[in-house]
């Protein structure tokens, strides 16, 4: 969907309304980093309506070339100390503007990066994404996509957790709340101001519901076109944890945190023509007695789409799951795929095809809560695309238990995907020289830094019996 027909939540008049009211004073710019965390300023809104938004701003480039703990890290050829740590330019784009209602009288705007002469910052989630939406609408497609993004809550701060060492944590639940009303009613009020608040910032929410770990939960958000819904979920991931520091709790999004139910971020995609045509249903729905006619209603289209996901995933791995704790999620029996598999709604698989009709869609089950979402959702129409216009074949589906079967597995450290992403040709082909460097460097330096740490468990394992 072009920008053009992106309704934003608040129109620029509208803000210069609330500003001159007195009733909006602050604009957040910002966008999201190679770590899926939001990055930027705050102005003053007439400042804003006045000079940024026509001009931009800038900010140091090192903004995409630093680890979690924004260390400036060797390695990155767009951002260095030989290269003088520069700017960039962060222009905002008018159709993202909305209300923060988390935050008096604050309106919030995603940035596009772009070089002093105009030309796009490559390595740029945000960017990434594009590219590859360029690539669809080449062929007069729209991706759609919705996430399902999973995370903890404690009964303890933030600041209370950084103390402890995330140790001795109390979780909101005591047991296994999946789908539990009772257990999403004793944490309702959080998970009601995050609803609510999300929805007057221009989301639609759809649920909430308890998952399987301690304290764990979902809040589900209707689908839109692929941009949408990766800007919201990157303002969702910052604005629930406000929130939750606002309450005096914290949640988090990382993929593992204890042994048990790591979150999840399954991602479901389907794509539309420019008439607003279903792309992945076939036209006569599904009919097994037609000979040829797939059992599941997939077009052709949609059977080579998937069949790129599966060919793909090893090489774009690195996409999905991007961090070491990452891979703490691939275990048999976790919900967790672990093999290269594609089944019809089976959740044991790494891609599950899902819906019917118009709703036919596929859905990534590979990603953790930590995943950044323009990296991902690029990768699985790069993957799709992949198998478009090469025409590969979808192999049989799994009916079973994927865990059990002989399918190839997804890598299983951020060290093996990263070697994959670094020696492809298909992703030299869809993403360019210069982004597959960059983001093997941010698997190198990950990897490098975790080699070097010593962990509890290898104290607690060592310090007396070894």
């Amino acid at each position: 969907m072009t920008d053009s027909v992106r309704t934003p939540a608040l129109p620029v008049p509208e803000l210069r309304r609330l500003a001159d009211a007195g009733e909006v004073d602050t604009v957040v710019l910002a966008f999201t980093d190679m770590q899926g965390r939001l990055q930027g300023k705050r102005f003053a809104a007439p400042f804003f309506l006045d000079e940024v938004l026509a001009h931009g701003t800038e900010g140091c480039n090192y903004l995409l070339a630093v680890d979690a703990d924004m260390n400036t890290v060797d390695g990155y050829e767009m951002s260095s100390w030989e290269r003088g740590y520069g700017d960039f330019a962060m222009h905002p784009d008018p159709a993202t503007l909305r209300r923060i209602p988390w935050h008096p009288g604050t309106a919030m705007v995603t940035a596009d990066l772009a070089w002093h002469d105009g030309t796009p910052v490559p390595a740029s989630p945000r960017q990434v994404l594009r590219r590859q939406l360029d690539r669809l609408a080449a062929r007069g497609w729209t991706a759609y996509v919705g996430t399902e993004l999973e995370f903890m809550v404690f009964k303890d701060t933030y600041e209370q957790a950084w103390s402890s060492a995330y140790r001795g944590l109390t979780p909101a639940n005591q047991y296994n709340v999946d789908y539990s009303v009772l257990g999403t009613g004793r944490i309702e009020p959080l998970l009601r101001r995050i609803r609510n608040e999300m929805a007057a910032a221009g989301m639609t929410v759809e649920s909430a519901k308890g998952e399987c770990n301690l304290g764990q939960h979902e809040i589900a958000f209707r689908y839109a076109d692929a941009l949408t819904t990766c800007d919201q979920h990157s303002i969702y991931k910052t604005g629930a944890k406000e929130i939750a520091a606002q309450e005096g709790t914290a949640l988090t999004f990382m993929a593992k945190y204890d042994e048990r139910e790591g979150n999840s971020c399954h991602i479901h995609l389907s794509v539309r023509d420019a008439d607003g045509t279903p792309v992945f249903a076939a036209p006569d729905g599904p009919d097994a007695s037609d000979e040829g006619a797939d059992p599941y209603g997939m077009s052709a289209t949609m059977r080579h789409f998937v069949a790129g996901q599966l060919a793909c995933l090893p090489e774009l791995t690195l996409l999905y799951a991007p961090n070491i704790n990452s891979y703490k999620r691939f275990r048999p029996g976790s919900f967790a795929p672990t093999a290269v598999a594609w089944g019809p709604d089976n959740r044991t698989c790494a891609v599950r095809v899902i819906g019917h009709g118009g709703s036919l869609r596929l859905e990534n089950r590979l990603p953790g809560g930590d995943v950044n979402p323009y990296l991902a959702v690029a990768g699985m129409i790069a993957a799709g695309l992949h198998g478009v216009e090469h025409k590969l074949e979808l192999p049989e589906p799994c009916t079973g238990n994927a865990y059990a079967g002989d399918a190839a597995h997804v890598p299983a450290t951020l060290r093996d995907a990263a070697d994959l992403w670094g020696g492809s040709t298909l992703a030299r082909e869809a993403f360019g020289e210069d982004v597959v460097r960059h983001y093997r460097t941010m698997a190198r330096v990950e990897q490098e830094a975790y080699d070097t740490a010593v962990t509890d468990w290898e104290r607690f394992r060592s310090f007396e019996r070894m």
